[in-house]
Protein backbone atom coordinates (compact mmCIF):
# COMPACT_ATOMS: atom_id res chain seq x y z
CA UNK A 1 0.00 0.00 0.00
CA UNK A 2 1.27 3.90 -1.01
CA UNK A 3 2.54 5.46 1.84
CA UNK A 4 0.13 8.79 2.76
CA UNK A 5 2.97 11.34 3.51
CA UNK A 6 2.35 14.91 4.74
CA UNK A 7 3.73 18.21 2.19
CA UNK A 8 7.21 18.17 3.33
CA UNK A 9 7.97 14.42 2.91
CA UNK A 10 6.35 14.15 -0.57
CA UNK A 11 8.42 17.31 -1.83
CA UNK A 12 11.54 15.74 -0.23
CA UNK A 13 10.59 12.82 -2.21
CA UNK A 14 10.00 14.11 -5.84
CA UNK A 15 13.15 16.02 -5.45
CA UNK A 16 14.98 12.93 -4.95
CA UNK A 17 13.39 10.92 -7.98
CA UNK A 18 15.66 10.83 -10.96
CA UNK A 19 14.50 12.93 -13.61
CA UNK A 20 15.08 11.56 -17.43
CA UNK A 21 16.26 14.12 -19.64
CA UNK A 22 17.23 16.81 -16.47
CA UNK A 23 20.51 17.58 -18.27
CA UNK A 24 18.54 19.13 -21.67
CA UNK A 25 16.59 21.41 -19.33
CA UNK A 26 18.45 25.31 -19.51
CA UNK A 27 15.50 27.18 -17.51
CA UNK A 28 11.86 27.57 -17.12
CA UNK A 29 9.47 29.74 -16.16
CA UNK A 30 5.34 28.82 -14.56
CA UNK A 31 3.37 31.94 -14.74
CA UNK A 32 1.13 30.64 -11.50
CA UNK A 33 4.62 31.04 -9.74
CA UNK A 34 6.13 34.32 -11.62
CA UNK A 35 9.93 32.61 -11.29
CA UNK A 36 12.39 31.23 -13.98
CA UNK A 37 13.93 28.18 -12.22
CA UNK A 38 17.15 26.50 -13.41
CA UNK A 39 16.74 22.95 -11.56
CA UNK A 40 14.43 20.81 -13.76
CA UNK A 41 13.46 19.08 -10.76
CA UNK A 42 10.89 21.41 -9.84
CA UNK A 43 9.42 21.49 -13.59
CA UNK A 44 6.22 20.08 -12.78
CA UNK A 45 2.68 21.53 -13.90
CA UNK A 46 -1.04 20.73 -12.29
CA UNK A 47 -2.47 17.59 -13.25
CA UNK A 48 -5.41 19.28 -13.57
CA UNK A 49 -4.59 21.94 -16.15
CA UNK A 50 -6.47 21.12 -19.33
CA UNK A 51 -3.86 21.15 -21.11
CA UNK A 52 -2.35 18.23 -19.53
CA UNK A 53 -5.84 15.66 -19.54
CA UNK A 54 -7.57 17.14 -22.05
CA UNK A 55 -4.70 18.34 -24.92
CA UNK A 56 -6.53 21.90 -24.36
CA UNK A 57 -3.75 24.39 -25.34
CA UNK A 58 -1.46 25.40 -27.91
CA UNK A 59 2.21 25.87 -28.07
CA UNK A 60 4.95 27.56 -30.33
CA UNK A 61 9.11 26.11 -30.39
CA UNK A 62 11.94 28.54 -31.57
CA UNK A 63 15.38 28.40 -31.53
CA UNK A 64 18.42 30.32 -30.80
CA UNK A 65 22.01 29.69 -32.23
CA UNK A 66 25.15 31.80 -31.14
CA UNK A 67 23.01 33.51 -28.32
CA UNK A 68 20.46 34.78 -31.15
CA UNK A 69 16.79 34.25 -31.30
CA UNK A 70 15.65 33.42 -34.34
CA UNK A 71 11.63 34.16 -35.76
CA UNK A 72 9.94 35.33 -32.67
CA UNK A 73 7.78 37.54 -34.15
CA UNK A 74 6.09 35.01 -36.65
CA UNK A 75 6.00 32.64 -33.53
CA UNK A 76 4.47 35.56 -31.65
CA UNK A 77 1.94 35.88 -34.39
CA UNK A 78 0.74 32.43 -35.16
CA UNK A 79 0.55 32.06 -31.16
CA UNK A 80 -2.17 34.41 -31.14
CA UNK A 81 -3.52 33.31 -34.30
CA UNK A 82 -3.75 29.70 -32.20
CA UNK A 83 -4.69 30.97 -29.44
CA UNK A 84 -8.04 32.92 -31.17
CA UNK A 85 -8.76 29.83 -32.93
CA UNK A 86 -9.53 28.08 -29.46
CA UNK A 87 -11.03 31.07 -27.69
CA UNK A 88 -8.18 31.17 -25.40
CA UNK A 89 -6.46 34.23 -23.71
CA UNK A 90 -3.58 34.02 -21.99
CA UNK A 91 -3.14 34.73 -18.62
CA UNK A 92 -0.86 37.91 -19.39
CA UNK A 93 -0.16 40.77 -22.03
CA UNK A 94 1.78 39.50 -25.56
CA UNK A 95 4.32 41.66 -24.52
CA UNK A 96 5.21 39.82 -21.35
CA UNK A 97 5.30 36.88 -23.02
CA UNK A 98 7.54 37.97 -25.99
CA UNK A 99 9.73 39.58 -22.81
CA UNK A 100 9.85 36.25 -21.15
CA UNK A 101 10.88 33.77 -23.95
CA UNK A 102 13.72 35.87 -24.20
CA UNK A 103 14.54 36.21 -20.42
CA UNK A 104 14.24 32.29 -20.49
CA UNK A 105 16.77 32.04 -23.28
CA UNK A 106 19.08 34.08 -21.30
CA UNK A 107 18.59 32.67 -17.98
CA UNK A 108 20.06 28.93 -19.65
CA UNK A 109 23.28 30.69 -19.99
CA UNK A 110 23.94 28.40 -23.37
CA UNK A 111 25.07 29.73 -26.39
CA UNK A 112 22.00 27.49 -28.19
CA UNK A 113 18.92 25.99 -28.01
CA UNK A 114 15.27 26.18 -27.95
CA UNK A 115 12.30 27.66 -26.58
CA UNK A 116 9.12 26.56 -26.12
CA UNK A 117 6.30 28.14 -25.18
CA UNK A 118 2.55 26.24 -23.61
CA UNK A 119 -0.44 28.13 -23.50
CA UNK A 120 -3.14 26.22 -21.67
CA UNK A 121 -6.92 26.21 -20.51
CA UNK A 122 -5.34 26.43 -17.06
CA UNK A 123 -5.83 23.89 -13.50
CA UNK A 124 -9.76 23.84 -12.04
CA UNK A 125 -10.57 20.20 -12.63
CA UNK A 126 -10.72 16.94 -14.32
CA UNK A 127 -13.83 18.21 -16.59
CA UNK A 128 -13.83 19.20 -20.40
CA UNK A 129 -15.71 22.53 -19.90
CA UNK A 130 -13.48 25.10 -20.52
CA UNK A 131 -15.43 26.94 -17.86
CA UNK A 132 -14.31 25.03 -15.39
CA UNK A 133 -10.50 26.96 -15.82
CA UNK A 134 -10.51 30.42 -13.76
CA UNK A 135 -7.32 31.52 -15.46
CA UNK A 136 -5.44 30.10 -18.37
CA UNK A 137 -1.67 28.54 -17.72
CA UNK A 138 2.02 29.81 -19.11
CA UNK A 139 5.32 27.69 -19.13
CA UNK A 140 8.07 28.62 -20.99
CA UNK A 141 11.06 26.29 -21.40
CA UNK A 142 15.00 26.44 -22.89
CA UNK A 143 16.44 23.39 -23.63
CA UNK A 144 19.06 21.61 -25.42
CA UNK A 145 18.95 21.59 -29.56
CA UNK A 146 20.43 18.77 -31.51
CA UNK A 147 21.21 20.17 -34.74
CA UNK A 148 21.96 17.58 -37.35
CA UNK A 149 24.99 15.93 -38.18
CA UNK A 150 26.39 17.45 -41.89
CA UNK A 151 26.25 13.96 -43.08
CA UNK A 152 22.03 14.78 -43.59
CA UNK A 153 23.06 17.75 -45.33
CA UNK A 154 25.53 15.97 -48.11
CA UNK A 155 23.98 12.70 -48.30
CA UNK A 156 20.07 13.29 -47.84
CA UNK A 157 17.56 11.61 -46.32
CA UNK A 158 14.77 8.81 -46.57
CA UNK A 159 10.76 9.29 -46.26
CA UNK A 160 7.58 7.57 -46.74
CA UNK A 161 4.07 7.93 -47.19
CA UNK A 162 2.59 7.19 -43.35
CA UNK A 163 -0.10 5.24 -42.82
CA UNK A 164 -1.58 8.46 -40.61
CA UNK A 165 -4.17 10.76 -42.27
CA UNK A 166 -3.71 14.47 -42.42
CA UNK A 167 -5.37 16.39 -39.59
CA UNK A 168 -8.76 17.72 -40.55
CA UNK A 169 -7.94 20.88 -42.03
CA UNK A 170 -9.41 23.29 -39.05
CA UNK A 171 -7.36 21.52 -36.54
CA UNK A 172 -4.02 21.54 -39.16
CA UNK A 173 -4.04 25.06 -38.81
CA UNK A 174 -3.79 25.18 -35.17
CA UNK A 175 -0.57 24.52 -33.24
CA UNK A 176 -1.93 22.32 -30.43
CA UNK A 177 -1.09 20.72 -27.98
CA UNK A 178 -2.66 17.58 -29.55
CA UNK A 179 0.22 16.19 -31.41
CA UNK A 180 -1.06 12.39 -31.43
CA UNK A 181 -1.29 11.89 -34.78
CA UNK A 182 2.29 13.37 -35.00
CA UNK A 183 3.75 10.95 -32.62
CA UNK A 184 2.06 7.99 -34.35
CA UNK A 185 3.66 9.10 -37.51
CA UNK A 186 7.36 8.83 -35.80
CA UNK A 187 6.53 5.28 -34.17
CA UNK A 188 5.66 4.25 -37.96
CA UNK A 189 9.25 5.99 -39.25
CA UNK A 190 11.27 4.61 -36.95
CA UNK A 191 9.31 0.90 -37.14
CA UNK A 192 9.99 0.81 -40.69
CA UNK A 193 13.52 2.51 -40.88
CA UNK A 194 12.47 5.42 -42.28
CA UNK A 195 13.89 8.61 -41.70
CA UNK A 196 11.24 10.99 -42.08
CA UNK A 197 6.81 10.45 -42.28
CA UNK A 198 4.63 12.53 -45.33
CA UNK A 199 1.18 12.27 -44.35
CA UNK A 200 -1.13 12.99 -47.06
CA UNK A 201 -5.34 14.25 -47.15
CA UNK A 202 -7.99 12.32 -48.34
CA UNK A 203 -7.59 13.18 -52.00
CA UNK A 204 -4.54 11.87 -51.86
CA UNK A 205 -2.15 15.20 -52.34
CA UNK A 206 0.96 15.76 -50.03
CA UNK A 207 0.15 17.85 -46.66
CA UNK A 208 3.44 17.32 -44.62
CA UNK A 209 5.80 15.68 -42.14
CA UNK A 210 5.41 14.94 -38.59
CA UNK A 211 6.60 18.38 -37.28
CA UNK A 212 8.07 19.67 -40.67
CA UNK A 213 7.00 21.21 -43.93
CA UNK A 214 7.76 19.58 -47.00
CA UNK A 215 7.96 20.99 -50.71
CA UNK A 216 9.15 19.78 -53.99
CA UNK A 217 11.25 21.39 -57.15
CA UNK A 218 9.18 19.46 -59.88
CA UNK A 219 11.09 18.73 -63.16
CA UNK A 220 10.44 22.09 -64.79
CA UNK A 221 12.71 23.85 -61.71
CA UNK A 222 9.73 25.50 -59.93
CA UNK A 223 9.76 25.34 -55.90
CA UNK A 224 6.40 23.54 -55.29
CA UNK A 225 4.79 23.58 -51.92
CA UNK A 226 1.50 22.26 -50.54
CA UNK A 227 -1.73 24.41 -50.11
CA UNK A 228 -2.51 24.77 -46.47
CA UNK A 229 -5.52 23.30 -46.43
CA UNK A 230 -4.30 19.83 -44.20
CA UNK A 231 -1.20 21.18 -43.21
CA UNK A 232 0.25 24.71 -40.65
CA UNK A 233 2.28 26.98 -42.13
CA UNK A 234 5.56 26.73 -41.08
CA UNK A 235 7.08 30.19 -39.74
CA UNK A 236 10.65 28.22 -41.43
CA UNK A 237 9.04 27.42 -44.59
CA UNK A 238 7.07 30.95 -45.41
CA UNK A 239 10.56 32.47 -44.38
CA UNK A 240 12.72 30.57 -46.77
CA UNK A 241 9.67 31.65 -49.20
CA UNK A 242 10.14 35.23 -48.55
CA UNK A 243 14.16 34.64 -48.85
CA UNK A 244 14.52 32.73 -52.27
CA UNK A 245 11.43 34.37 -53.97
CA UNK A 246 13.60 36.46 -56.39
CA UNK A 247 15.74 32.96 -57.60
CA UNK A 248 13.32 30.48 -57.40
CA UNK A 249 9.42 30.09 -59.40
CA UNK A 250 7.64 29.11 -56.46
CA UNK A 251 3.80 27.38 -56.72
CA UNK A 252 1.22 26.69 -54.11
CA UNK A 253 -0.65 23.42 -55.20
CA UNK A 254 -1.60 20.17 -54.72
CA UNK A 255 1.29 17.24 -54.64
CA UNK A 256 0.58 14.13 -55.63
CA UNK A 257 2.51 11.10 -54.21
CA UNK A 258 3.41 10.39 -58.33
CA UNK A 259 4.88 13.88 -58.31
CA UNK A 260 7.53 13.45 -55.48
CA UNK A 261 8.92 10.30 -57.32
CA UNK A 262 9.17 12.38 -60.57
CA UNK A 263 10.28 15.69 -58.45
CA UNK A 264 14.05 16.64 -59.08
CA UNK A 265 14.28 17.55 -55.32
CA UNK A 266 12.04 16.62 -52.05
CA UNK A 267 12.98 19.28 -49.36
CA UNK A 268 12.00 18.96 -45.62
CA UNK A 269 11.73 22.65 -44.00
CA UNK A 270 11.66 23.21 -40.38
CA UNK A 271 13.27 25.02 -37.29
CA UNK A 272 15.63 22.20 -35.99
CA UNK A 273 17.01 21.49 -39.88
CA UNK A 274 16.29 24.47 -41.67
CA UNK A 275 16.14 22.37 -44.98
CA UNK A 276 16.87 19.11 -45.33
CA UNK A 277 17.29 17.01 -48.88
CA UNK A 278 15.77 14.18 -49.10
CA UNK A 279 17.18 11.15 -51.58
CA UNK A 280 14.85 8.40 -51.21
CA UNK A 281 10.56 8.19 -50.92
CA UNK A 282 9.12 4.70 -50.12
CA UNK A 283 12.17 3.17 -50.90
CA UNK A 284 12.64 4.74 -54.96
CA UNK A 285 15.47 7.16 -56.05
CA UNK A 286 14.61 10.57 -56.20
CA UNK A 287 16.51 12.09 -59.35
CA UNK A 288 20.09 11.32 -59.05
CA UNK A 289 19.98 10.18 -55.34
CA UNK A 290 22.16 13.45 -54.14
CA UNK A 291 21.12 16.45 -52.29
CA UNK A 292 20.59 19.36 -54.92
CA UNK A 293 21.00 22.70 -54.90
CA UNK A 294 17.50 24.36 -54.01
CA UNK A 295 17.85 22.90 -50.93
CA UNK A 296 21.83 23.72 -49.83
CA UNK A 297 20.58 27.59 -51.04
CA UNK A 298 17.88 27.62 -49.12
CA UNK A 299 19.43 26.37 -45.91
CA UNK A 300 22.38 28.70 -46.60
CA UNK A 301 19.85 31.88 -47.19
CA UNK A 302 18.05 30.71 -43.73
CA UNK A 303 21.59 30.53 -41.71
CA UNK A 304 22.49 33.56 -43.09
CA UNK A 305 18.65 35.24 -42.33
CA UNK A 306 19.59 33.95 -38.50
CA UNK A 307 22.63 35.78 -38.06
CA UNK A 308 21.24 39.16 -39.78
CA UNK A 309 18.09 39.10 -37.94
CA UNK A 310 17.82 37.12 -34.80
CA UNK A 311 17.83 38.80 -31.83
CA UNK A 312 20.28 39.16 -29.44
CA UNK A 313 20.27 37.77 -25.76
Amino acid sequence: MAKVADSKTYLEAMLAVDRPGAGEIQAFYEHRVGMICTDPKLMVMPWDDHLVHRGDGIFETMKFVDRKLYQLEPHMARMQRSCQAIYMTPPCSWDDIRGLILDVARAGGRDSGMVRVLLGRGPGGFGIYPSECPESSLYVVSYDMHPKPESVYEKGVTAFKTSIPAKQSYLATIKSIDYLPNVLMKHEAEEKGFDFPFCFDRNGFLAEGATENVCIVDESGKLVIPEFTNALAGTTLMRAVDLIKSEVSIVFRGISEEEILLAREVIIVGTTGDAIPVVRFNGKPIHDVKPGPVAARIRELLKKDLLDTGIPL
